[in-house]
Order: structure tokens, then C-alpha cells, then sequence
């Protein structure tokens, strides 16, 4: 899809001579236009569920918080939460955006507590955690989470239990790669070691096209570009 994308954006640039963006910046553009799409889903998912619940949508095909939910599902993974001996906590990976569930020894869901009521439920042995009811709370902005950790109660799991986490990743970042040039054009090789492909599904291909001839168009400093791009984002926003 990005080689796509990249000629559409291009075709667009080039018309009536309004410039030319390189691999490199447009490598650059694409790693923004697709995060903060991906950072969307999440608002558009919670407003298309709440537009839903109102029967504003329907159901079928034009089942809107489904198919976000399909997009933001192509991110989930799964991975061990490294625990660090020093701090008593367990690191959240460098790639999660959201955790989903934590998991103790395979097949314990631990609870997420707030940190503010954790201490009320180990005051008591009624509700103290134990290896059978866990809990955690986490420390660290959600999201994203980078540099976050949790806590999991009892103490004892952090000696004696493997803990995982479904999660949301962050998209990798995509990467137009070429190897010749021709006649001064770079011709586009997928080959290439470093090439990265959106990973947003191909129902997106619009959207990263018109963010990145925002990003486009602020860089070669073409307000009809810009302004172009930001129209039509708006019409495929009122479709949502």
C-alpha cells in the first residue's frame, strides 16, 4: 500500500508544478500521518459506539465501531512483562499503547486496581490479593506507556510466577524503500531490508494519503494543498 500511496501523494505535489517531496520526508510524513490515524481510532471507536448506542448507526455493513474495532484489533499482541528486581515492578513493553489484560502463570487474569484503593484492599484479609485473585495497578501515562510499570499483588507472584500482557502496540513506522535511481527518479524496491508497509488496513489508504499532503503541504509551504487536504478530511469525517 505505500507505494501506493506514495504515488498518489506525488501525482497530487507534482500537478500544475507545486513541488516535490523526497523519500526521506515523505518516510517522515507517513510515519506521522499513520500515527496519528492510529491514535484516532481509539476517540472514533468510543464516539462511533456512543452514536450506536443512540441507534444512530446500524448494523450490517455499516457496522462503524466494528470495523474500528477490526482496525485497532490488527495491533494486538501479546508479550512477557520483564520484572525488575530493583524497583519491585514489572516494565510494560516499549511498543504497548494500551494494556488490555495481564496474565498471571497463563491463565490468572490479574485485576487492574486503581492506585488510590490498593492499599484499602491490603489492609484487609477479606480482600487482600492473593496468587488465585491478583491485582496490579500501573504507574505511567495510559496512554501511551512508554517507560510505565505495574505492581502485581501479592509479592509473591514476583518470585514465583510468569506475568503477560495482551496488548495494543504502537504501528511500525513505515518506510518507502528504493534502490536505483532512473533518470533522477528513485524507483521503489520492497526488497530492502529496512521497507515497512503501513499497517493500517487498506480502508485507510484515503486518509494517510490526505494527512500526508497536510504534512505536504506545510513543508513546500502550498496553502491549496493544505487546504485541499484538510477539506476532505472533513467529508470523510461527517461520514463516521
Amino acid at each position: 500500500m505505500i507505494d501506493s500511496v506514495r504515488s498518489t501523494v506525488l501525482s497530487i505535489i507534482s500537478k500544475d508544478n507545486r513541488g516535490y517531496i523526497t523519500p526521506f520526508e515523505f518516510n517522515l510524513f507517513a510515519k506521522q500521518a499513520q500515527l496519528e490515524i492510529f491514535e484516532g481510532l481509539f476517540y472514533t471507536y468510543s464516539n462511533s459506539v456512543n452514536k450506536q448506542n443512540a441507534h444512530l448507526h446500524n448494523n450490517g455493513y455499516t457496522d462503524i465501531p466494528k470495523q474500528i474495532e477490526e482496525a485497532i484489533d490488527t495491533f494486538s499482541t501479546y508479550g512477557i512483562l520483564n520484572y525488575n528486581s530493583i524497583t519491585g515492578k514489572y516494565d510494560v513493553p516499549d511498543d504497548a499503547y494500551a494494556l488490555n489484560t495481564v496474565i498471571y502463570n497463563g491463565t490468572v487474569e490479574i485485576e487492574k486496581i486503581p492506585a488510590n484503593k490498593i492499599y484499602n484492599l491490603l489492609s484487609s484479609n477479606l480482600t487482600a490479593p492473593t496468587t488465585s485473585y491478583p491485582a496490579y495497578t500501573q504507574e505511567g501515562n495510559l496512554p501511551p506507556l512508554l517507560n510505565s510499570t505495574i505492581t502485581v499483588y501479592p509479592d509473591s507472584i514476583a518470585q514465583t510466577g510468569l506475568v503477560t500482557a495482551q496488548y495494543i502496540r504502537y504501528p511500525e513506522d513505515p518506510k518507502w524503500t528504493y534502490n536505483t535511481i532512473v533518470s533522477g527518479t528513485p524507483i521503489f524496491d520492497p526488497t530492502q531490508p529496512d521497507y515497512q508497509d503501513f499497517e493500517l488496513p487498506l480502508s485507510y489508504e484515503t486518509d494517510l494519503v490526505i494527512k500526508i499532503l497536510q504534512y505536504a503541504g506545510l513543508s513546500i509551504r502550498e496553502n491549496e494543498i493544505t487546504s485541499a487536504a484538510k477539506a476532505e478530511e472533513g467529508q470523510n469525517a461527517q461520514k463516521i
